[in-house]
């Protein structure tokens, strides 16, 4: 398996995959930096900070950019013999099939993780701002766990018809997780794909910052968990279906 993710990603050298990983996060973290500096924080700084990065990074971010890599890890094996070289690749179908999900998983978690340490040393070494680094890390891998359901529909969705498609279903995740973001979402989050990473960030990021007393209830908890496990089931459904549409599958006409 190894083997098939450094192939795939090698298959990334002349393409902006690796721009996008590893330098918009940074881009990103540097822009709430200097937004934060012009006295944007509020008084509890920390919580605030909090809040306005993980809203954004994952109302906007996480949708955009995972139609935007997925239908770039596709392109790149449409433009190469319009599929030829990874339906005949030599690993069976579903090794195939995961080294591309592998590849978008460790897009996801690795670019969500240097946007947050370059967020944490700017907050720290810039602002002077101390930070719950346990609550900021909880976010993280739930905004990740969050996250890769919707890689596993956009991979099958990529292939299926192509950039275009997945670009355009992140424009309209962006408003989806929006609205989920608000009071409208309050009833119905746990089963909007893209209102996952944005919720259970919130609400386990809440939790480790305010504790379990009056500020967040058996309800939040019971939220919380019962979107995880939509999330497990959509990410069963969508791998599963992705495996057994991809094993039959011939290509895309030009």
């Amino acid at each position: 398996m190894m083997g098939i993710l450094l192939a795939e990603w090698l298959k990334t050298k002349r393409t902006p995959f690796r721009w996008l990983v590893f330098l918009a996060p940074v881009i990103f973290a540097a822009l709430l930096i200097g937004y934060f500096s012009l006295g944007s924080l509020a008084a509890n700084a920390s919580l605030t900070a909090f809040q306005i990065f993980f809203e954004t990074w994952a109302v906007l971010v996480i949708p955009m950019g995972i139609g935007l890599v997925s239908g770039l890890v596709v392109q790149q094996e449409e433009l190469a013999g319009s599929f030829n070289g990874l339906l005949g690749s030599k690993p069976a179908r579903y090794k195939t099939y995961f080294g591309k999900l592998a590849m978008l998983v460790f897009a996801l978690a690795t670019g969500t993780l240097i946007a947050l340490f370059s967020l944490l040393a700017g907050l720290s070494i810039i602002l002077k701002i101390s930070i719950s680094m346990e609550a900021f890390l909880g976010a993280t891998i739930m905004v990740i766990l969050g996250a890769i359901p919707i890689l596993t529909f956009h991979l099958w969705i990529g292939l299926a018809w192509g950039m275009g498609a997945t670009i355009g279903i992140g424009g309209a995740g962006v408003l989806a997780a929006a609205l989920m973001a608000t009071s409208l979402g309050d009833s119905v989050w746990q089963f909007v794909p893209w209102g996952w990473p944005v919720r259970l960030s919130m609400l386990s990021g809440s939790y480790l910052l305010l504790g379990s007393g009056a500020n967040f209830s058996d309800f939040s908890i019971r939220q919380g968990t019962v979107g995880l496990v939509f999330a497990i089931i959509f990410f069963v459904v969508m791998l599963l279906g992705g495996l057994a549409w991809f094993s039959k599958w011939e290509g895309r006409e030009a």
